[in-house]
């Protein structure tokens, strides 16, 4: 299980990072509206897109893969946490993992 922040880069690209849960940026986190889930069927993949909103995604089932400009990819599973606030610019792809759906929570931030 990690905790991650998505983020956009001084070079308009999305990066991420490990984000421990002591770190200060939790006292700058402000909800702004109710937790829901999300199915997402095996093999969905979304192309380049910045995040739709601030927030908070956690994995409750399945498993995600995201992927960036520097041709990085990164693989999360239950118990994933990942704060996403790249809302601008290219963003990072996303791929559904193994032949079960992605189930996430997801918490608006403000």
């Amino acid at each position: 299980m990690g905790i991650y922040r998505i983020y956009k880069g001084e070079d308009d690209a999305s990066r991420i990072e490990p984000l421990p849960p002591d770190s200060p940026f939790w006292a700058s986190v402000k909800t702004a509206g109710t937790m829901f889930l999300k199915e997402f069927p095996a093999g969905t993949f979304l192309d380049w897109h910045p995040a739709p909103r601030k927030q908070v995604v956690m994995i409750i089932s399945g498993t995600l893969e995201h992927g960036f400009e520097d041709g990085s990819k990164h693989t999360f599973g239950p118990g994933d946490v990942r704060v996403l606030v790249d809302t601008e610019g290219r963003g990072h792809t996303t791929r559904v993992g193994g032949d079960e759906p992605l189930l996430v929570a997801v918490v608006p931030l403000a």
